[in-house]
């Protein structure tokens, strides 16, 4: 997904991860992975052993993005890339739009995320569980919330790239895309033309797109 990043900051009882029991913990890789809730991480190094490195990521600096066919492109950045970040609950992403591109609606099941508009305008927002959508076009400047597990999305309508970055309240957000999920999961074919109201060959297309091992 940098100078500015946006934490989405609540009540415990509403926190993605656990709280840390010490200040940090920076893995070390000299010794085998141990298990946590949600990643296979080694011990944390002595502190002594820390660097103010540790707590640094330069990976944005380098980062060349490979565009999908949607035109997006972007960089997740969890404590298996910045090990800094294990333990302290957040992760963050940049994401970059072509012109007409679009970020498919998907959901992070483990997090609220916070996107922060660096340039561009994009049309931007989520649908509640009552099936209402919040959506507008934002600008440079502006951060738009969407709420943990609900579906989410992106699209940009300016005539130059976006880019984005969203900060996470999570170390593991997690992401489905709807699409993949539906279409691409193996979910059973009768299902899903009676779902949607799809006909066999529609549903061999979609699963075609989404899933290329299928071939039917």
């Amino acid at each position: 997904m940098f100078l500015l990043i946006f934490h989405f900051v609540g009540l415990p009882i509403f926190a993605s991860d656990p709280d840390p029991v010490q200040d940090y913990c920076i893995p070390n890789p000299k010794f085998g992975t141990g298990q946590n809730a949600r990643f296979s991480v080694p011990p944390c190094k002595n502190s002594s052993e820390v660097t103010t490195d540790d707590f640094i990521f330069s990976g944005l600096k380098n980062f060349t993005p490979n565009f999908s066919e949607t035109g997006l492109a972007a960089l997740s950045v969890n404590p298996t890339l910045f090990p800094g970040l294990n333990t302290l609950g957040m992760s963050f992403a940049k994401a970059e739009l072509r012109v007409g591109g679009i970020n498919p609606p998907h959901f992070h099941p483990r997090a609220t995320e916070i996107a922060y508009l660096v340039r561009g305008s994009i049309y931007s927002g989520f649908v509640d569980s009552a099936n209402q959508v919040f959506a507008r076009v934002i600008e440079a400047g502006e951060v738009m919330v969407y709420p943990r597990g609900l579906v989410h999305f992106q699209m940009n309508v300016g005539d130059k790239p976006a880019t984005i970055f969203g900060s996470f309240n999570s170390q593991n957000a997690g992401i489905q895309k709807i699409p993949a999920t539906v279409f691409g999961s193996g979910i059973n074919s009768d299902l899903l033309e009676k779902a949607f109201g799809l006909s066999p060959r529609q549903i061999g297309q979609m699963r075609r797109k989404f899933d290329p091992k299928t071939t039917r």
